[in-house]
């Protein structure tokens, strides 16, 4: 009942339309009443009313949940405004629209710019693992930015969508609250935006071990995540829909006996789990991975340098080794 009355609050939170105080009345009512509700039935005192009125309200917060459906068609935020296109592909050349390409100088200061891109996959050599902390060390941001032999950056992020001046939340992520978008951009923009603009702590590893066609077809993954949600809006959700389980799920999908881990939901140790798994840069210890592969202060002095993907990645251990042949 505890577990079921808390589920119900947060969907009233997260979902009930109307003013502020109008959920807070509802959350206030409800909770009055659920705990009522499990001391009459811990006391056996409830009678038969109290139960089937918390019964049906349950069910009927199950149909409202059930009923709650994504969209694409509201106001969003500048930076999820556009739904990644693949315009063409044909197995080796891709033309993707709506990249992203930003220039920041702050959250609300922004030239925004978004483009057009073709990228050959026969130059892919390289994978790395970016990982974003602005919360402790246990939540980070996962991003894969792929490397191509005429040193061009391309990074693949699954965010949530958020509405103009809607901000993140976790508990929302729980209860059908966001959207979720993926957003494809170059490391001046999303990377510099972390590191540069919100002062969040930025890592990067590079990738190991996979072959030239594992690493095409973990490129080729995005490109399919990348249609479906450009032909149908999906909910990002915290546990089981967010930017750590889409690299899990699109590396299954070439490495189909990937265990699962805690470090899947506990994201900020998710490099560790990479390490573990024998694909990160074998020979060197991850405390040492971790403390070279930091990259936050070399960003900072980066800024708008051209440059920035060669001077953030000075350095960081494995940078001269890509995929096998």
């Amino acid at each position: 009942m505890l577990v079921a009355a808390l589920w119900v609050t947060g969907l009233l939170a997260y979902q009930l339309p109307g003013p502020g105080w109008l959920r807070w009345v509802a959350i206030a009512a409800w909770a009055g009443f659920a705990l009522t509700t499990a001391v009459g039935v811990a006391r056996a005192r409830a009678g038969r009313w109290p139960g089937a009125v918390y019964v049906g309200a349950l069910v009927l917060c199950g149909v409202w949940w059930l009923l709650l459906t994504p969209r694409q068609d509201r106001v969003w935020a500048d930076d999820v405004a556009q739904r990644l296109k693949v315009v063409e592909f044909d197995g080796t050349h891709v033309v993707l629209d709506n990249v992203r390409n930003f220039t920041w100088r702050s959250e609300d200061d922004h030239d925004v710019h978004w483009v057009r891109r073709s990228y050959d996959l026969d130059q892919l050599r390289s994978a790395d693992l970016v990982m974003s902390y602005w919360m402790g060390p246990m939540i980070a941001h996962t991003l894969i930015s792929f490397g191509f032999a005429d040193g061009r950056q391309l990074v693949f992020s699954l965010e949530i969508r958020k509405e103009r001046g809607e901000s993140f939340s976790a508990l929302g992520g729980f209860f059908r609250k966001f959207e979720m978008t993926l957003v494809a951009a170059e490391e001046t923009d999303i990377i510099r935006v972390r590191s540069n603009v919100r002062g969040e702590d930025v890592y990067l590893y590079r990738l190991q071990g996979m072959t030239r066609e594992q690493l095409k077809g973990l490129f080729v993954s995005y490109l399919g995540e990348a249609r479906k949600l450009d032909a149908a809006p999906a909910f990002y959700n915290t546990l089981t829909s967010n930017c750590t389980t889409i690299v899990y799920e699109l590396a299954k999908q070439i490495a189909p006996g990937l265990p699962l881990d805690y470090r899947l939901l506990v994201s900020g140790y998710f490099a560790e789990y990479a390490r573990d798994l024998g694909v990160l840069t074998p020979g060197v210890d991850f405390a040492t991975l971790k403390a070279r592969g930091r990259i936050t202060d070399r960003a900072r002095a980066a800024g708008n340098d051209p440059a920035f993907s060669q001077l953030i990645r000075q350095g960081v251990p494995g940078m001269h080794q890509g995929t096998a042949p």
